[in-house]
């Protein structure tokens, strides 16, 4: 949650659990949650590295051609994959713009401008710009709670933006503010995703196909800038470390922990699975100290604690106990 991006699927509903015993043992889902939190977690280290040695107008269009070919190459290697309707071309195009193109896109330029700690929660108010959005499109209803939740939140950023600082000779709000569009493109991308993908129309489609597919209409929209930034880049000038952590935010990320995710999905509950989402921030705070000196000030994690109480209470409190969504993990 390229993501705290909330929880929300990029597909359809999760489907219903298979026969106790063709379930796997609650240690393997256990372990199976751990690594995706950790690979999702290690991302915004990964990327912050990558942006050490490529500008974001390169990390970003690499990253995402990279993760559509391997993408590409799962759904091709399953025997039983959905096939690509040309009808469905539209769907595909704008659902890419929104969860990759804007989404990841503007997470990476964002990151480049912001620490990974503040990154992390301003990705985290995906819940509250889907209840707005679901909300303009009628398809969610606000509660007390939720509007409790909702200035909670607020109230966190709000302690983030006034602590001082820079990021390199820039303001850390300038990151923010990007990263705040990644999160609304996302927010959209899902509240759209999941009134269409769940239409008899769609059905067709199972979730790594629909990923597959989301991802390389934004490969190709990318393209252009792919392959301009492919020529104009000195190759020698970047790192095995550098290439070393684009390559982790394609594979372990957005192919790997996606794929992990989706599998666990089948298994367990979708509220059990979004409960990463609340130790996400903590763990990307301990990842950026370890590997990126980022220390936690007490701005950050009191902001964060508000934050995280305000997504709870959205994502969980509702009049009729019903969701909006089912689970998304947060990576971006």
């Amino acid at each position: 949650m390229e993501s705290t991006q909330s929880t929300e699927t990029r597909s359809t509903p999760s489907a219903p659990a298979p026969p106790a015993a063709h379930r796997p043992s609650e240690l393997l889902l256990g372990a199976t949650l751990a690594l995706i939190l950790l690979l999702w977690s290690f991302n915004y280290t990964a990327g912050k590295i990558a942006l050490r040695h490529m500008g974001p107008l390169t990390l970003a269009p690499l990253r995402i051609e990279l993760a559509a070919l391997l993408m590409l190459a799962l759904h091709s290697l399953r025997r039983e994959r959905a096939r690509f309707q040309r009808r469905d071309l539209w769907t595909f195009a704008y659902l890419g713009f929104l969860g990759v193109v804007l989404n990841q896109g503007c997470f990476m330029a964002g990151l480049n401008y912001t620490t990974s700690g503040r990154s992390v929660l301003t990705k985290a108010l995906g819940p509250i710009l889907i209840l707005v959005f679901a909300r303009a499109m009628k398809l969610e209803s606000f509660t007390t709670p939720k509007i409790a939740g909702m200035a909670l939140a607020f109230c966190g950023v709000m302690l983030l933006e006034t602590e001082g600082g820079t990021v390199g000779h820039t303001s850390p709000m300038i990151g923010d503010a990007i990263t705040f569009v990644s999160t609304m493109g996302f927010a959209v991308y899902s509240v759209l995703g999941k009134r269409i993908l769940n239409t008899s129309r769609m059905g067709s489609y199972d979730s790594i196909s629909l990923n597959a597919f989301v991802t390389v209409a934004a490969g190709i929209m990318l393209l252009p800038l792919a392959v301009h930034q492919a020529i104009v880049i000195d190759w020698k000038s970047v790192s095995w470390v550098g290439w070393g952590a684009m390559g982790y935010m394609a594979v372990g990320s957005s192919v790997g922990a996606y794929t992990l995710f989706y599998w666990v999905l089948k298994h367990l509950d979708a509220s059990r699975v979004a409960a990463i989402n609340y130790v996400q921030p903590f763990l990307v705070i301990v990842l950026s100290a370890l590997f990126l000196g980022e220390r936690p000030t007490g701005h950050l994690i009191s902001g964060g604690v508000l934050v995280l109480v305000g997504v709870y209470f959205v994502e969980r409190v509702s009049a009729n106990g019903a969701r909006l969504s089912k689970s998304e993990g947060p990576a971006a």
